[in-house]
């Protein structure tokens, strides 16, 4: 007796298990993109704000002055040898000790001379967080020039008091050579002509703002 063959249709458990895996990996893929694009989706605000606050702290360094002098001393604006003389009756020196980095006293933002931004004995590159304060909780922010916490303002609020955590500020200064004035001593502020200010704002891993700018010594320098 003769029998008609058949051929089967659908599919085997091999192609099925192939196909499935494919689907898989295909889905998988898919999802990391849109994982990422979402994400990503606040980065270009959290840039925008990065860059807002650095530009803000960049803007308050350089208003600052850059004398030989402590900004407040009888001889802020005449003195041209740093060191200390007899008074203001030798406008030629300081009235009080030269200006070195570093704050004396207690003052507060915006500082009035640019070496107050930076601690005492401060080595020239180092970044440092000078525009740091406490929030409510003790933790570490960065903070306007009255001491509140970025993101606490009526703005922050809107936003939520946690917009802009995470987002931290340094600054470093460096000595600008070549422009004459200066002693062997390069550390020294009081023979500094230039300073290059170099503020960063870090808004995430691996994601930072970096501007540079420059602060020249209007008062009579140092010899």
């Amino acid at each position: 007796m003769c029998h008609s063959a058949h051929r089967q249709q659908g599919v085997t458990i091999v192609e099925l298990v192939i196909f499935i895996v494919i689907v898989g990996i295909a889905a998988a893929a898919i999802l990391q993109v849109v994982n990422l694009a979402t994400r990503n989706s606040a980065d270009p605000l959290r840039r925008k704000q990065a860059m807002l606050i650095a530009e803000a702290y960049m803007e308050e360094v350089q208003q600052a002055q850059f004398t030989v002098c402590d900004v407040s001393d009888a001889n802020a604006a005449t003195a041209t040898i740093a060191e200390q003389g007899a008074g203001a009756s030798d406008p030629t020196r300081c009235a009080s000790a030269p200006k070195t980095f570093g704050r004396v006293g207690t003052k507060s933002r915006p500082y009035d001379n640019i070496t107050d931004y930076v601690s005492v004995g401060y080595k020239l590159g180092n970044a440092e967080r000078a525009f740091v304060g406490t929030d409510s909780s003790g933790k570490q922010v960065d903070t306007d020039v009255a001491g509140n916490p970025l993101g606490a303002s009526s703005i922050g609020t809107t936003l939520g008091n946690s917009a802009l955590d995470g987002i931290t500020t340094t600054l470093a200064l460096n000595n600008v050579a070549g422009l004459g004035g200066l002693n062997s001593d390069a550390s020294d502020p009081k023979t500094m002509i230039a300073l290059r200010i170099t503020i960063t704002t870090t808004y995430g891993p691996g994601q930072s703002i970096t501007l540079e700018g420059y602060r020249t010594r209007y008062a009579p320098e140092a010899r």
